[in-house]
């Protein structure tokens, strides 16, 4: 299974099965997870990048540790909603990822993610060396918190039998 978009997942996923988000980087790869009541994103270390074999390894591990059930990983898109490098990059990456794993991927629209994550960070009062360690974390816990947010009102629809767009 390679990918989902965000309503497939809200069907696919059990009860009590965490997400993770990724914010995909070239030194570093941002991790988030899920509570097991998929409605808060905690940010976790991030994952140095090494060559996509032992990043795959290191991601996979990951997953096993937290029990992940989906990854929600940011697509880089422009601010004009076109696509450059890095979204051919992130695709590349999940193309790769998926001969590996059967936990399913989808992407997440991460504009200005990292922004808010700065934004977040300065107001907590973070130095800024600390800031460079937690802003992928940080920027995937966004990514991850938009998903989860959007599942929460696709389950509520679901549950007053709306169809919602």
């Amino acid at each position: 299974m390679a990918t989902l978009t965000i309503e497939e997942l809200a069907g696919a996923l059990k009860p009590g099965e965490a997400i993770a988000g990724l914010d995909l980087g070239t030194k570093t790869i941002g991790l988030s997870v899920s509570d097991i009541g998929r409605r808060f994103a905690t940010p976790r270390p991030v994952l140095k990048r090494v060559k996509f074999t032992q990043d795959a390894v290191a991601l996979l591990a990951f997953a096993e540790k937290e029990r992940i059930a989906a990854f929600v990983i940011g697509l880089p898109v422009n601010m004009d909603g076109s696509s450059g490098p890095r979204v051919q990059a992130t695709r590349a990456f999940v193309r790769s990822m998926s001969e590996k794993t059967e936990i399913p991927f989808i992407y997440w629209d991460e504009r200005l993610s990292t922004v808010a994550a700065e934004r977040a960070l300065l107001e907590m009062d973070v130095s800024r060396a600390k800031r460079a360690e937690r802003i992928d974390s940080a920027a995937a816990s966004f990514i991850l918190q938009g998903a989860l947010d959007r599942l929460s009102a696709l389950g509520r629809a679901a549950s007053d039998g709306i169809a919602e767009d």
